[in-house]
């Protein structure tokens, strides 16, 4: 029954074995890949209207989207000067419509053939010749003829995504749905079940054969809804399941218990701070505390938007550990923000006369060879790094404290590997990107977690702007002005070098003409990632002593560089950034007393774009959440300062994957699930695994046989990762 679904797809009809090649490379090689490679989206053919409808209602006020399936009537191209229209005249039941497109015509004039039906989606309108248009609309091939299409006579359609490997095959979305619909109807029965029944019953969930049939021809709506149900509650157990496993391993070691920390180190350090820790900061150093005093290892994760204060916590954590006799490790992301730990940690201890050392890739040999002589020997108190710390050659005497900076940027198998220095060492994983609660719950479930939400005192919100590439000029007077006042600026560029297929602006190129042209009378430095970590420590030296009065830079400069003075950044190309990756950018300002400035530089057509910048993401749909993204993202910036509500709405527009790569932390993608929607699934597959695990660690009950067996099968690399992390 199994080596049925296990065959190969080459042996399918219609596939042969350059098909196959082409299925292969993205991820389906057996009849059961094939099952499981659900549609994209749907099309129900129950809310579509018929030509004369629509324009009946658009006659009546109705501004809305709607759906009309067509079949291509006829084609026309006209131009107007160097301009090209391309107008596709479509034809129902019931009249005739038309698709008008004025960019990438020849494209889309390719795409359209007589006879082939189209369902098209839109905002239709009635043009000044009284015909039913769209403009420039969505749209999804059906098929030669819908009449004799027997896959199209249902209510709901499947369209699935065909990425161009496939298409090159000349495999279309009607061959697509033709094949799956064939497998379904012969291998769907063979499916067996993997979730015990008493799950299944309690959750009111639908059978796995029935979830897979209806995930690609659906009865009805509702049947639908209760598939896709199905399938996020399963991966959610799963994958609580592997988070559960975790913490259970880590919550069965014993470390060597540390009755009592001392804490006259970190005490005399806190006295001596130019200012008063905030209320959050003093709480995360408790909750820290009561750890490092426990005799379970610490696992936890400090969380904190820009600039509130994670780093000191950290440090008043390494000197309450580094008095009480043990080796600390802080390992950073990069060498620029480890030599600069490295710089700020080392000042800020110097009347305690601990040994503070700096181990990077690129040191001198002998340099090198003479630290890890004194790591090994427990003559280092503090060692500050890079990935250069979990390196092999790296021995500690007595490792008590793991730090993990920035920790999104290291892999499970890199911190285990530090991990495994010391003899059951406490961790405390840091993140100046804030993660929503949703987030928090799923893939770090097996960490205790504080957060550092206020911010202290002397900080002022940063001011932020949106401007167009027309304003560049009154920009750059700007910062010379402020430069009067002994402000310092940053402007980032997203290349280091002109690119011929990218409309970019490169750091290199403007930093030579801001010289010459519009900052001539500035001191301007320039730093990028092409340059070694002891250039870049010489710019940003150079800079943080006011040699340069501008930065240019590349994003090298997005997490913990901090200059006191720099308190404005212009951010080039401000829409081909990432919402976390402008809120890091424009972290590197305002970490003084001053007043901050961002000013984000876009195109002039998205600057002015009129879209409303108080807008509330909960009243728009999906589709118009797509369309604006864009928009959403810049607007977002100027909107709010806060970390925290920026992450929720990056992750509404961008998904948990891009956010926080689930790679990263061991645990395996999430295919179907929303975690800004679906907190209750989240909440009822987490008590559901968390209380089998915690009640059969091992899943040795008879009741659960079918859990193991399925963990085994299906998660068996996570699991010997999960044991790791």
């Amino acid at each position: 029954m199994a080596s049925e679904l296990d065959k190969s797809v080459q042996y399918l009809k219609s596939i042969g074995q350059k098909r196959a090649e082409s299925f292969s490379k993205i991820g389906i090689n057996t009849v059961k890949d094939l099952l499981f490679y659900f549609p994209s989206k749907y099309l129900d053919r129950s809310t579509i209207l018929n030509s004369v409808k629509v324009y009946d209602y658009i006659l009546d006020g109705y501004a809305g989207e709607v759906t009309i399936i067509g079949e291509v009537y006829d084609k026309e191209v006209k131009r107007f000067g160097k301009k090209t229209i391309l107008t596709i005249i479509f034809k129902d039941n019931t009249g005739f419509f038309e698709a008008t497109w004025f960019q990438a015509v020849s494209y889309f004039k390719d795409m359209f053939k007589e006879g082939d039906s189209f369902a098209i989606s839109g905002k239709p309108q009635i043009n000044k010749y009284h015909k039913l248009q769209f403009i420039h609309p969505d749209f999804d091939r059906l098929g030669k003829s819908e009449s004799d299409d027997f896959l199209h006579t249902g209510k709901i359609i499947p369209f699935y995504r065909i990425p161009g490997e496939l298409r090159k095959t000349s495999f279309g979305d009607f061959s697509i749905r033709k094949l799956i619909y064939s497998v379904v109807e012969n291998y769907a029965d063979l499916i067996t079940e993997s979730l015990p029944d008493f799950i299944i019953n309690e959750q009111k969930l639908i059978s796995l054969k029935e979830t897979v049939k209806n995930s690609h021809f659906p009865e009805s709506n509702e049947i639908l809804e209760e598939a896709k149900r199905r399938l996020k509650f399963e991966e959610l157990f799963y994958f609580e399941c592997l988070v559960a496993i975790r913490k259970k391993l880590h919550d069965s070691i014993e470390k060597e218990s540390v009755t009592k920390l001392d804490t006259d180190y970190a005490n005399d350090f806190v006295k001596k701070l130019p200012y008063k820790l905030t209320k959050d900061q003093k709480k995360s150093l408790n909750e820290i505390k009561k750890d490092l005093e426990s005799p379970k290892p610490m696992n936890r994760l400090l969380q904190g938007d820009v600039g509130s204060g994670k780093t000191i916590v950290s440090l008043i954590s390494i000197l309450m550990m580094c008095k009480s006799g043990y080796q600390c490790a802080l390992m950073a992301p990069t060498e620029i923000l480890a030599d600069q730990h490295f710089r700020v940690i080392s000042r800020l201890l110097d009347a305690l006369g601990l040994q503070i050392e700096l181990l990077l890739g690129g040191q001198l040999s002998k340099k090198r060879k003479a630290i890890l002589e004194s790591i090994r020997t427990g003559e280092t108190n503090i060692v500050i790094g890079t990935h250069a710390l979990i390196e092999g050659n790296v021995e500690f005497r007595n490792l008590g404290l793991i730090v993990i900076d920035e920790q999104h940027r290291f892999g499970v198998l890199q911190r285990g590997t530090l991990i495994k220095k010391g003899t059951i060492p406490n961790v405390l994983i840091m993140t100046a990107t804030p993660i929503p609660r949703t987030l928090t719950m799923t893939i770090y479930g097996d960490l205790d977690v504080s957060i550092i939400k206020e911010m202290p005192q002397n900080r002022k919100p940063i001011k932020t702007a949106l401007r167009g590439e027309s304003k560049l000029p009154e920009i750059y007077k700007f910062v010379i002005k402020m430069k009067e006042e002994g402000y310092q600026s940053f402007i980032v560029y997203p290349l280091v070098e002109e690119s011929e297929k990218l409309t970019l602006k490169a750091a290199e190129t403007y930093y030579i003409s801001l010289k010459e042209e519009y900052l001539s009378g500035l001191s301007i430095g320039l730093v990028h990632g092409r340059m070694n970590w002891k250039e870049k420590e010489s710019v940003m030296l150079d800079f943080l002593n006011k040699k340069y009065d501008v930065l240019v830079s590349t994003t090298v400069i997005e997490v913990g560089i901090d200059i006191p003075d720099a308190n404005i950044i212009i951010i080039n190309d401000a829409h081909r950034f990432g919402l976390s990756q402008l809120h890091q950018l424009r972290g590197r300002v305002g970490r003084s007393g001053m007043q901050g400035y961002c000013i984000l530089v876009t195109e002039d057509s998205l600057a002015n774009s009129g879209f409303a910048s108080n807008f509330d993401l909960n009243y728009l749909s999906e589709r118009e959440i797509e369309k604006y993204k864009t928009f959403i993202r810049l607007h977002s910036m100027v909107q709010h300062t806060s970390g925290f509500k920026l992450s929720e709405i990056d992750l509404k527009l961008r998904g948990p994957g891009d956010i926080f790569s689930t790679q990263q932390s061991g645990l395996p993608n999430l295919q179907y699930t929303d975690v800004t929607t679906d907190i209750e699934l989240i909440e009822a597959a987490k008590s559901h695994a968390f209380k089998i695990i915690s009640e059969d660690p091992s899943l040795r009950r008879k009741e659960n046989s079918l859990i193991k067996n399925t963990l085994k099968k299906n998660y068996a690399q996570h699991l010997v990762i999960s044991s790791i992390a």
